[in-house]
């Protein structure tokens, strides 16, 4: 099994539970159920999330009016594409 197939499977893991996640929430929020942390949010984000994240926010229209979400996961998702460009040049 090569690097670059554990990578990817692990980024669509990761994106899929983010996407899930924030939809969970935006259900907890709507029926007023007990909500995921934000820090929850956040660590699936900056462990390869973000993406899967994003998207969700954007579909669901969840946490949108939150400007730390609205940017920070664009940026992390910026970076995290930076990181692995960086490192399939240079490692793998």
């Amino acid at each position: 099994m090569s690097v670059n197939f554990i990578i990817v499977n692990y980024l669509i893991i990761v994106n899929v539970i983010g996407f899930f996640i924030n939809l969970a929430d935006k259900q907890a929020a709507i029926h007023s159920k007990r909500r995921i942390p934000e820090a929850t949010l956040w660590f699936i984000g900056f462990i390869g999330g973000a993406l899967g994240s994003y998207i969700s926010m954007k579909t669901f229209r969840h946490k949108t009016k939150h400007k730390s979400f609205m940017i920070g996961m664009p940026l992390i998702i910026f970076l995290q594409i930076a990181l692995l460009i960086f490192a399939y040049k240079n490692w793998l």
